[in-house]
């Protein structure tokens, strides 16, 4: 089954809005922290939470840890990884994280509740099951994880079978992120990742037998070696495999950044002709097969808890993408982890023995990040509507921050008005409302009210003029 979408999101719309830009799992963005937020005006945010009051205590936290470990490099990825072969290395690691740990617990206190806990990579299953339980002792040792609470890891399909879905089920995981990318065979070699359908098949039928309540599969399109036509086998391939929610990705090949990506044949890559093919095409074969679009790259069954709470307005965004989740606390533990806390921001050291110096002396490993303005705090509420949402209410935004929209924001409503001509949004007297196809553009909106972004390119311009 599928649709076609080009009712909902014409060609020429699709070329002029779908430009690079950030994905707001925060705002301001992480290449706005800087250095001069460390260690001691991290714990200070955390001494501040802890000190709060009673209502700001008990909001459970959210946690996301980092793994950092991959036993082979995937060509096109960007995260910050430790390419190993070697499974000793995992024990120091595991070390480093018990004293962070505890550095939190001893700021805010024993038993703080935490309503979601997500392991990150690189790939959380190059620990062995003894390690991953001793990790989850070592959280539950410091936290409360409350009834209920999400508990998800990212799975390399390659690292797992049944008796490791089993094991990590006993643990407490409940909701399982697999790394499938793309089935199609000169795909996977060209990105060095092999991994056949049938295996991750085997797989989502353990992990439902196991109970998990909810199932994601990540896809990227845009690879070496794709094609439309390789790419409707893959998305035909999922569809049989019908996961929960689906997160669609574009390739962003910057080899000059990403080390791995200079493996890559960039002769090899498909035209923009053929990406915007491919994201089409995407988009009208999950509606057609059922799925909800939820924003951005995320797609879910009406179901799944994300789709509800699309339906209901209670979507929320953290660095891990859509949330069922109210905006709370993240506190990011491992190397290159991103937190918040309160109106801060935060990111551990990106290196190994940066990380582990700074836990030898039982110092937080925060390099950089940053406290947000009266401006970013409005701004953020302003994105975070619109991404999350698709609209922003004056009258909220003004009553919260005690600003006024037609006077604080006038040059932001004038270029919005570029894009109520397109259809992408409509202006009303006291709110913005994005539309059906807006939606599907919704970052380009987000990026009107993105105040770096527009210094930046103002910059870019006085540049040129010089």
């Amino acid at each position: 089954m599928s649709v076609d979408a080009s009712p909902l999101l014409p060609e020429a719309l699709l070329r002029r809005f779908e430009i690079p830009g950030p994905r707001y799992t925060t705002y301001p963005t992480a290449d706005r922290f800087v250095e001069a937020f460390g260690p001691p005006q991290y714990r200070a945010a955390l001494a501040q939470r802890a000190g709060g009051a009673p209502v700001t205590r008990a909001v459970p936290l959210s946690l996301y840890l980092h793994v950092p470990f991959c036993e082979s490099v995937c060509y096109y990825c960007a995260c910050n990884k430790v390419v190993t072969r070697d499974h000793g290395r995992a024990a120091a690691y595991l070390a480093a994280l018990e004293t962070e740990l505890d550095l939190h617990a001893e700021v805010l206190g024993p038993g703080q509740r935490v309503s979601q806990l997500h392991f990150g990579g690189g790939t959380p299953t190059f620990l062995s099951d003894a390690e991953l339980a001793r990790l989850m002792a070592a959280i539950r040792r410091r936290f409360d994880l409350v009834a209920g609470a999400e508990i998800s890891i990212e799975v390399d399909p390659r690292t797992v079978d049944a008796a490791r879905l089993a094991a990590l089920a006993q643990l407490g995981f409940n909701r399982l992120s697999l790394g499938v990318q793309d089935f199609d065979a000169q795909v996977q070699k060209a990105v060095h990742r092999i991994q056949p359908f049938e295996a991750v098949r085997s797989q989502i039928a353990s992990a439902r037998e196991l109970g998990f309540e909810s199932i994601n599969v990540d896809l990227i399109y845009g690879l070496p070696k794709q094609s439309v036509e390789s790419h409707r086998r893959t998305l035909e391939q999922v569809a049989q495999l019908r996961p929960d929610r689906i997160a669609l990705y574009a390739y962003a090949h910057l080899p000059e950044r990403f080390k791995p990506q200079r493996r890559i044949d960039a002769a090899a890559l498909p035209s923009a002709d053929q990406r915007l093919g491919m994201l089409r095409q995407a988009i009208g074969r999950l509606l057609g097969e059922g799925y909800d679009y939820i924003g951005m790259d995320h797609f879910a069954l009406p179901g799944d808890a994300l789709a509800v709470a699309k339906r209901q307005g209670r979507l929320h965004r953290n660095f891990q993408g859509y949330s069922t989740h109210a905006d709370c606390d993240l506190i990011g533990l491992g190397v290159s982890a991103i937190g918040k806390i309160g109106a801060t921001y935060s990111q551990n050291a990106k290196t190994l023995p940066e990380y582990y110096d700074a836990l030898g002396q039982r110092h937080f490993p925060v390099v950089r990040g940053l406290a947000l303005s009266r401006d970013d705090l409005v701004r953020r509420a302003i994105i975070m509507a619109l991404m999350c949402q698709g609209r922003v209410d004056f009258e909220a935004i003004e009553h919260a921050h005690l600003v006024s929209m037609q006077a604080d924001f006038a040059p932001e409503l004038e270029r919005l008005r570029v894009m109520a001509e397109d259809g992408l949004v409509e202006i009303e007297p006291g709110a913005i409302q994005v539309t059906a196809a807006g939606w599907y553009l919704v970052r380009a909106v987000a990026m009107v009210f993105d105040r770096y972004l527009h210094a930046d390119r103002m910059r870019e311009r006085y540049s040129r003029v010089v």
